[in-house]
């Protein structure tokens, strides 16, 4: 089967054309390289000389599409052009082959084109002088090295510079393409974080809300109604007021509005005041008994704990106190907090209802928030029924990591 050779490049075709034609006139008036006369002339005459010419000109065409096919056949042509009269264009032509061969060809070719040419150029050198003893002898070498050699190392330089140049531009894309990648999963963190944060904020008011509407509305007794909307306008201020916070957070001129860091710490990651912290627990089990729910809290945890800390633990405790109001049956909360070996234990339970459905609706992001906020202190989160003396129980379980030195490890 024939081999096809690939289709030149346009920019190829028009330098095979003007070498073809450069070399056509200087044929058309006799200039040749060598006079007639010379004993190396094998082919006098100026047809001769048109052969290897037209040749190296299709050469040219292929110096892109097929740089070793190209540089073989132009060698060939060039050696039969030393048997002529000989023509300066195809010379030059040949210089531009052996040029391309090194720029476009394989980087095998690349690599041992110049080191051959060179080899070349030094044998062209001292064979000769050897030969004759005669200091032309030497200008030999000195051609080969124009013709053959110059044009390669040329090429070759080139060819690094471009291999320079593109590996240069793919570590800037790939740069870029990290760079990207980072801040998109910051800003996908970040939106898991505000969710959590709303979520935290809003959800043990909406719910308290909720339940206690509900019961507004079921039960014709002024008083359970008067009791009923003082909860329902008690937690509706609270809940503003978080929503407020978090609005003063994002709003906040001291940080940039879309940079994840100063965020993450104005939320709290960072230590920020206004975050909760677990010095307002007794008032988070203050409101969770008002709403109805018999809470006890232990909260000996001791001396001061990181930032990130408290505000993991402070709404680890406030969703479970949601989750218990929610779902809890009849029964005692209890909230216990423990200080030891370098990390907090929470334990938050509660008794497990036997109603057909939740006192409230949710969506189950609670819980994915409370084990969000444990792994990102590479701590650790459980939650789920258990047997206790007291009977089926829910229990919560948070392990959050604290430094010897009350930083975080």
């Amino acid at each position: 089967m024939a081999v096809r050779l690939p289709r030149p490049h346009r920019f190829d075709v028009y330098i095979g054309l003007t070498g073809l034609l450069g070399g056509l006139l200087l044929w058309g008036i006799g200039l040749g390289v060598r006079p007639a006369g010379q004993p190396m002339v094998l082919l006098p005459g100026t047809w001769p000389l048109l052969v290897p010419l037209v040749v190296m000109a299709g050469c040219e065409v292929l110096r892109r599409a097929a740089p070793r096919t190209a540089l073989l056949t132009a060698t060939a042509a060039l050696i039969t052009d030393t048997v002529t009269e000989g023509n300066l264009v195809t010379v030059l032509m040949y210089t531009d082959v052996m040029y391309a061969a090194v720029l476009y060809g394989t980087p095998t070719s690349a690599r041992r084109i110049p080191w051959i040419t060179g080899l070349l150029t030094v044998a062209g050198a001292i064979v000769p002088f050897a030969m004759w003893r005669e200091p032309e002898a030497l200008l030999i070498g000195v051609a080969t090295g124009i013709v053959a050699f110059a044009p390669a190392s040329t090429g070759l330089i080139v060819r690094n510079h471009r291999e320079a140049a593109e590996s240069a531009r793919l570590r800037a894309e790939q740069t870029a393409l990290l760079a990207e990648m980072d801040r998109v999963q910051a800003v996908t963190a970040e939106r898991a974080r505000m969710a959590r944060e709303l979520h935290d904020m809003v959800a043990n008011h909406l719910s308290a809300i909720a339940i206690h509407s509900t019961a507004a509305l079921s039960l014709d007794e002024p008083q359970t109604t008067r009791q009923a909307l003082g909860v329902i306008r008690e937690n509706s201020v609270a809940g503003l007021a978080e929503m407020r916070r978090l609005i003063g957070i994002l709003r906040d001129d001291s940080g940039d509005t879309e940079s994840p860091t100063g965020l993450s710490a104005s939320l709290g990651q960072g230590g920020n005041p206004v975050a909760p912290t677990l010095d307002g627990l007794g008032a988070l089990v203050g409101t969770a008994r008002a709403n109805g729910l018999d809470v006890t809290l232990d909260a000996g945890h001791g001396e001061a704990l990181p930032a990130p800390v408290e505000l993991a633990a402070y709404r680890i405790v406030q969703e479970s106190l949601t989750n218990a109001l929610k779902h809890a049956g009849p029964g005692r909360v209890t909230v216990a907090l423990l200080r030891r070996n370098g990390s907090l234990d929470i334990t938050v339970t509660s008794p497990c209802g036997d109603r057909d459905g939740p006192r409230a609706p949710g969506s189950g992001a609670g819980l994915v928030g409370m084990r969000e906020r444990a792994a990102l202190l590479d701590g650790t989160f459980e939650a789920g029924p258990e047997d206790s003396p007291e009977g089926k129980i829910w229990a919560v379980r948070a392990t959050l990591p604290v430094g010897e030195d009350g930083g975080a490890s």
